[in-house]
């Protein structure tokens, strides 16, 4: 096991370079790391600046027109990757890339590699496993206990590894946070939420549309449960909560756009997709929706969809986007459905932020076009494919070649480099405890925890742009940034530097096959470079990387693992790790 030697101590301050961007502080590691000693620079992290304060951008991103793109596809389909190609697309496509993995793409092609994961079924679903593990238990009820476990061990050692990133994406965008879900068994009825996403991360997004809409979870969290006709006598109104969160984060956005992402303008202003009159007929349209059954004994009911209360349904008149539909109960709510997913907006709305949440958070014009497109149409008439959908973001050219601009790319979030850190070096818990927990804390942990958004508007919001800095100037957003600060950056490198050196509980990586290399400073951090950072670290930053493993002797009292555990915490701490291209 590896030992906390791994470093003389963790990092506990952070400077400005003057231009907002954090830089961690320089440690010695002191004797403890082997004969000689070493002075361990962990590398200024460049995925930092002013992250504070939250977005004044719209839903939508960028407010500034474009003109429309062409559509024409330009797709790889049939290429024959390098094994860093092959690691580049596992960045982007998976919650982490292994050797086998790499060595899977690299034989089957990206094509081969997506259809062989579309066709994994899911190995379990986080309600089953919950069950089994006991969690269903009593004593449990109004406690979280088994989320956080169910959650990671999926992440980390599934092999549906496409539907797991695909899940994720969706999460972020169709937020449901469980600290604001009210009920008995808030892990199962959140469990039961994920479970929907997952399970149609290769469906389609209108059924997808359906079943959140009658989820307890997101009926709860959104907080349209047992929602009530208007009452002309008190004045009372429906909850419009949901109404508006589902046109304007969930399908539609705020703003009117072009199948290239671009806004539609009208006088020089963006033209508004719907106002408050369409948030207030359709909010009568989600009346009436209740838990099936009222025994709260197991959490059974969490799992069923919400099903019409007759006595707090409207049934008249409701308008909107320039429909009605009449008569109240499920059928209306197909209708209202049926009508939003329609919207002309819905396709370049929901391709642009899945490709932000997989490859890049600024998609050309183009880009977000030939996505649209093939949401309109999968080829065979079917809008809202999401196989298609998928299979267009990552096949696409400026998904798959390298990119030449600055302006490409994404900064990793926090939870993808953990799942990165733990696929790479097989982390497992063999109690099945899984016992990482929530990792939102941002002076301790990530910043971020997967089902624990603070808000409907995630961690960071998809048109967020860090104020004052040159990403803002260009008209560039970084929704990642919303969560990187000082604080954040130096939290999110000493956690990493206890879970590298020791893990938590039984959750451990299996450095065996790494360890072999650890007398070979080239050969352990090109492996590492690879494997983690999609061999997109820079000359410069390897030969730092490899004077800091050189610095501690191979023959050294755990020299070996010592220098296992800096080549992978400094690979973590680089600039070129945590900015993905």
């Amino acid at each position: 096991m590896m030992g906390r030697d791994i470093l003389a101590e963790p990092v506990t301050a952070a400077a400005d370079d003057g231009a907002g961007t954090p830089v961690v502080a320089t440690r010695s590691a002191g004797s403890a790391m082997g004969t000689g000693g070493a002075l361990l620079p962990l590398l200024a992290l460049a995925a930092c600046g002013d992250g504070g304060g939250g977005s004044t951008a719209s839903a939508s991103g960028s407010t500034s027109a474009t003109p429309a793109a062409a559509t024409t596809p330009v797709v790889v389909v049939n290429a024959a990757p390098t094994p860093t190609e092959a690691s580049r697309f596992l960045a982007q496509a998976t919650m982490g890339a292994t050797r086998s993995t790499i060595d899977a793409v690299v034989s089957r092609g990206y094509d081969g590699w997506l259809t062989d994961q579309m066709a994994l079924p899911r190995a379990t679903t986080h309600w089953d496993w919950l069950v089994a593990n006991g969690y269903d238990a009593a004593t449990n009820r109004n406690y979280l206990s088994g989320l956080d476990p169910t959650l990671w061990r999926q992440m980390i050692v599934e092999p549906d590894q496409l539907r797991q990133r695909v899940g994720m994406a969706l999460l972020d965008i169709l937020v449901v946070g469980i600290d604001g879900v009210s009920d008995q068994w808030r892990a199962f009825s959140m469990a039961a939420y994920v479970d929907i996403l997952l399970d149609n991360a290769f469906g389609n997004y209108r059924d997808i549309l359906g079943a959140i809409t009658t989820n307890f979870a997101m009926g709860s969290f959104l907080t349209f449960m047992y929602n009530k006709k208007a009452n002309p006598t008190t004045g009372a109104q429906p909850d419009e909560n949901y109404a508006r969160e589902l046109m304007q984060l969930f399908t539609l956005g705020l703003y009117q756009m072009n199948m290239d992402g671009s806004l539609k303008m009208n006088g020089g202003q963006p033209m508004e997709t719907y106002v408050q009159a369409d948030v207030s007929g359709l909010a009568r349209v989600f009346t009436g929706l209740s838990p099936a059954t009222a025994d709260t004994s197991t959490p059974a009911r969490y799992r069923m969809p919400m099903v019409i209360n007759a006595g707090i349904n409207e049934t008249g008149a409701s308008s909107f986007l320039g429909t009605t539909v009449t008569g109240g109960g499920m059928a209306a709510v197909k209708s209202a459905l049926d009508t939003i997913f329609a919207h002309p907006n819905v396709p370049p709305f929901i391709s642009k932020q899945l490709i932000q949440r997989l490859v890049t958070s600024n998609p050309s014009p183009g880009y977000i076009n030939r996505v649209a497109s093939k949401f309109v149409d999968n080829g065979q008439g079917v809008r809202g494919d999401m196989k298609a959908v998928i299979r267009a973001i990552l096949l696409d050219s400026e998904a798959r070649n390298l990119p030449t601009a600055a302006t490409t790319g994404k900064l990793r979030e926090p939870v993808l480099r953990l799942t990165g850190w733990a696929r790479a070096f097989g982390v497992n818990s063999p109690s099945n405890a899984w016992g990482i927990g929530d990792t939102s804390n941002p002076t301790t942990r990530l910043g971020q925890a997967k089902g624990h958004s603070p808000s409907v508007f995630n961690f960071y919001r998809p048109g967020y742009t860090p104020a004052g800095t040159s990403l803002a100037s260009s008209g560039l957003v970084a929704p990642e940034f919303q969560i990187t600060n000082e604080q954040s950056v130096v939290a999110y490198v000493n956690y990493m530097y206890g879970l590298i050196a020791n893990g938590t509980g039984d959750v451990k990586a299996d450095y065996t096959a790494i360890l072999t290399l650890a007398a070979d400073s080239k050969a352990l951090v090109d492996e590492i470079n690879l494997v983690l950072a999609a061999g997109q670290l820079s000359a410069a930053t390897v030969t730092a990387i490899r004077g800091a493993v050189d610095s501690v002797s191979a023959t050294a009292t755990n020299g070996p693992i010592n220098r296992v555990g800096i080549a992978i915490l400094l690979t973590m701490a680089s600039p070129e790790y945590l900015n993905l291209r």
